[in-house]
């Protein structure tokens, strides 16, 4: 291993991205001290953004790149050979998926399968969003699925005045099983889309070696954190589904929209082209509209684009750590590893590593997706859940704290390697 100056400081800034991912909440406490309005008062608040990290250290990295060649046009080379698709299709996924049909959709959906179990509407709904709900995001994408929970859970839970402890316990296992849910297809959780082609792993293959097992992960997961805030739950008050009508058809355009740009989620150009003719509908029918996500997802692409920038200089280091491990050792070093980068970008590495065995191959994508709930940074929809979340009035004027995250994703993810490794 030789790595060249532009990785060392594309490696050097990586880790200072992640510390300042851990270090937001203190950036929020900071600037309560300052007047309200000051420039360090909004300085302070702005590097509190948990979006903007990486981005910002992205833009280190291009100025870093600049200062060691002397070139501005080695910089520019640099950014224009990474591939920018996947915060691009988050972006635009996240505001389609965001939009009041079919939040209200989502939502009716999972109402009505809470109407089968034989608990109050609040403690119903809570299980069948949260075991039924990642679970589709093996069809219409992880972060479709991620930007829908996060907003009917928001409204329904973290908002009604839930306990801290319940507030982060459900925010682990909403991050943990969005991330182990995408699983039942080959084309939903980034992580193995990463990995599908060149192995061949089609759905079949990963309902008979993923599926089954996500399914029970996320089935017990959220069993026992029901169980364990089962009293809190039961005192929440029933929330009605969101008001507003929306027609029938609308409903149906708006699905058939997010079905095209799902369905064209690796050519943006189209996807693009595809949005600017939604936000004409969005326009159009406005009387059944809420506003639009956009600044909440442009701020997630930002910060998918900031990672995707300082990761991808990381594989001099990640692709002989990967090719050097057995199975057990594979499995248990990507599910740390994911902690501290994202996981389609270490499936990504390994799908490089020539003659790697299926059982490696499959050790590490199953690390990868159970560690997908550990932080901000662990999976490409963790983002757009925290981006809607962050403002949640249980976790209070600071935000979400990711040591928070980290406690409360511990449980679900002991499940995942329960299902996925030790089963």
């Amino acid at each position: 291993m030789n790595p060249a100056p532009m990785e060392i400081l594309a490696t050097v800034l990586f880790a200072l991205a992640i510390l300042h991912t851990f270090a937001v909440k203190r950036f929020a406490h900071w600037a309560h001290k300052y007047p309200s309005g000051s420039i360090q008062e909004n300085l302070l608040h702005f590097l509190a953004e948990t979006e903007v990290v990486f981005g910002l250290w992205a833009a280190a990295l291009f100025a870093g790149i600049i200062a060691l060649t002397g070139s501005v046009h080695d910089a520019v080379v640099y950014i224009e050979s990474l591939n920018y698709t996947e915060p691009k299709f988050v972006l635009v996924v996240m505001v389609v998926a965001a939009t009041r049909p079919v939040v209200k959709l989502a939502e009716g959906l999972i109402s009505g399968i809470a109407r089968l179990l034989p608990w109050g509407e609040a403690m119903s709904f809570y299980v069948a969003a949260l075991f039924v709900g990642p679970l589709l995001g093996s069809f219409i994408t992880e972060p479709a699925a991620m930007t829908l929970l996060a907003l009917v859970l928001k409204r329904r839970y973290f908002d009604q005045g839930i306990s801290r402890r319940l507030a982060y316990a459900t925010l682990g296992l909403l991050f943990v099983n969005v991330s182990i849910g995408g699983t039942l297809t080959h084309f939903a959780a980034p992580p193995v889309l990463m990995v599908a082609a060149k192995w061949q792993w089609d759905t079949v293959f990963m309902l008979t070696h993923f599926g089954w097992r996500a399914v029970l992960s996320c089935f017990f997961s959220t069993a026992i954190i029901f169980f364990i805030f089962r009293r809190e739950l039961m005192a929440l008050p029933a929330v009605p589904n969101r008001s507003g009508a929306v027609p029938v058809w609308l409903t149906v355009l708006h699905m058939l929209f997010l079905a095209a740009v799902v369905g064209f989620a690796h050519h943006p150009d189209v996807f693009f082209g595809i949005f600017m003719l939604f936000l004409g509908l969005v326009s159009a029918t406005r009387e059944f509209q809420d506003q639009l996500k956009l600044k909440e997802g442009l701020l997630v692409g930002f910060f998918l684009a900031g990672l995707v920038t300082l990761g991808s200089l990381q594989a001099y280091w990640l692709k002989p750590l990967i090719s050097s491990l057995s199975g057990h050792a594979l499995f248990f070093g990507a599910t740390g590893l994911t902690a501290l980068t994202d996981n389609a970008a270490l499936t990504y590495l390994g799908s490089l590593v020539e003659g790697i065995s299926p059982e490696l191959q499959y050790a590490l994508v199953a690390g990868a997706v159970t560690g997908g709930g550990l932080t901000v940074i662990a999976n490409a929809p963790n983002p757009a859940g925290v981006g809607i979340l962050q403002t949640a009035k249980a976790f209070g004027d600071e935000g979400i704290s990711p040591l928070g995250l980290l406690t409360g994703a511990l449980l679900p993810t002991f499940i995942g390697i329960i299902f996925f490794w030790l089963v």
